[in-house]
């Protein structure tokens, strides 16, 4: 009987600092895990940074193209007399000089 209790108290002791050192590093570690995802979450990667620029630039674009076709619908209505339309298209033509900068050249295919 003593022998079985000393072999389970040794074998205890053995299960036991396994799982003590477990958690001690689990706590010492931590700290530095929980650090390391609030800057991950913090700071935007170069190619996230790319995305998010292209993603912007495609939208701009869009954006310039539907300006473009309301602006020769509104011209040729404004062509055949409809004033309305005429200071419709001012505006679009406004806006299109505001975007117009903001979205990149398309390089020449030389």
């Amino acid at each position: 009987m003593r022998a079985t209790s000393l072999l389970f108290a040794l074998s205890s002791s053995v299960l036991l600092s396994g799982c003590v050192a477990s958690i001690v590093k689990d706590v010492v570690t931590a700290p530095v895990k929980v650090a390391s995802k609030a800057v991950d979450v913090a700071t935007t990667s170069q190619s996230e940074a790319d995305e998010n620029r292209g993603r912007e630039i495609r939208r701009r674009e869009e954006r310039l193209g539907k300006l473009e076709r309301e602006y020769d619908k509104q011209i040729e209505k404004c062509q055949d007399g409809d004033e309305d339309a005429c200071d419709d298209a001012r505006d679009t033509y406004g806006e299109i000089q505001e975007i117009l900068p903001t979205v990149p050249l398309e390089p020449d295919d030389d």
